[in-house]
């Protein structure tokens, strides 16, 4: 493989990232394991610093910093770094999915640690491997370069509050007017609700949130609770008669869950290559462990003024409940409930196994709901 010359004009992805990349400058190289002797840019090995003790810290969804240890010998020679950092899914190194995403990186020999940054070539919850060589680039343009150093592994992290915020604002601007509703509910298969009356003591429990919606979600695979929805036919103002989950319901009267001793936190907001979005919300109670672990990792909410669910107060003392009418929320609530509290009935409508969102993938090129992250 010929390798492309650094140069400021370059189009393509190598000026892409020119904001990604602090002090760095990228172009694809030739494979570790492949023949120099091949590669036109590349010279012969020379007696440069090896790499020693390469340490991967402060490791964001899609950002690293890198350091290594180097002998003293020839230091002034090296004028740049490569860096060769390779995806791995399931301890299998894989290439990028985008032909035009180089792996191979080569950053200007700046003080150490350096910053490796992009969210083009870089996503959260996800295994990577790195390795580092010197190099000096000749007068000819070709470059001599050192063994590489050995072979390290890092796991990417999940999306801040920073990131949830700019999803949250997406969110947001499509959220649309607020519908009234009075109750939340739940549908599963008629086993379901069997299970939960012989061997749970009547009771709904929490479980681990799958792995729907964003890949860098910190709920996702973390967080305990209960799925339920609140959203409305626009016209009857009443819960849907179809549903994607099972014809039994379980419906709970909104005050059960959500009042002025729960937290409301935004967790998600994301599409499934359809026309619909999805908000995940999570209602926790004060203090409770969910609301604990929200707490620091999700955007809370104000229960009395936001976009997609509010809880009011009437003069009389009655609580007020409404939902964004143009998205669908996906409620999770995080402790046990008892279905002494409400009831459940079948439904008369159709099951659309098509919009279920278990374990659903988000659409990485829908343009409404990605923020400038890996994904």
């Amino acid at each position: 493989m010929e390798v492309p010359r650094v140069d400021d004009s370059t189009s393509g992805p190598v000026s892409r990232c020119d904001n990604m990349m602090k002090n760095l400058d990228l172009m694809q190289l030739s494979d570790r394991e492949g023949n120099n002797s091949q590669d036109s840019s590349i010279a012969e090995k020379e007696d440069l610093p090896v790499p020693q003790n390469v340490k991967i810290t402060n490791i964001t969804c899609d950002s690293f910093k890198i350091n290594w240890d180097m002998e003293c010998g020839a230091k002034d020679r090296i004028t740049n770094y490569f860096i060769d950092l390779n995806k791995k899914e399931h301890n299998i190194s894989n290439k990028f999915k985008h032909k035009d995403v180089p792996t191979k990186l080569v950053a200007k020999a700046v003080p150490l640690p350096m910053t490796v940054r992009g969210h083009w070539f870089l996503s959260p919850r996800t295994d990577y491997t790195v390795a580092v060589q010197t190099a000096s680039k000749q007068s000819d343009g070709n470059y001599a370069v050192s063994e590489w150093s050995e072979i390290i592994e890092f796991y990417t992290a999940d999306y801040s509050t920073v990131h949830l915020t700019q999803l949250l604002e997406k969110a947001e601007g499509i959220a649309g007017r607020m519908l009234r509703f009075s109750v939340f509910y739940r549908n599963q298969q008629k086993d379901y609700f069997n299970k939960t009356r012989e061997t749970q003591a009547n009771r709904m429990l929490p479980a681990v949130k799958d792995n729907s919606g964003s890949h860098g979600s910190p709920i996702s695979g973390k967080l305990e609770g209960i799925y339920f929805s609140c959203n409305t036919e626009f016209n009857t103002g009443k819960p849907p008669q179809d549903s994607p989950y099972g014809r039994y319901r379980f419906e709970i009267q909104a005050e059960a869950l959500f009042h002025t001793r729960t937290n409301l936190y935004f967790g998600d907001f994301y599409c499934m290559y359809t026309a619909y979005h999805y908000v995940i919300l999570v209602l926790a109670p004060e203090g409770s462990p969910g609301d604990r672990f929200c707490k620091g990792r999700l955007p809370e909410l104000d229960i009395l003024d936001n976009r997609f669910l509010t809880c009011t107060q009437e003069e009389e003392g009655r609580l007020v409940f409404h939902h964004a009418q143009d998205v669908i929320l996906e409620v999770i609530y995080t402790e046990p409930v008892d279905l002494a509290l409400g009831s459940v009935e079948e439904i008369q409508g159709h099951q659309l196994s098509s919009m279920s969102t278990i374990n659903a993938k988000k659409d990485p090129s829908c343009k409404t709901c990605n923020i400038s992250v890996g994904r």
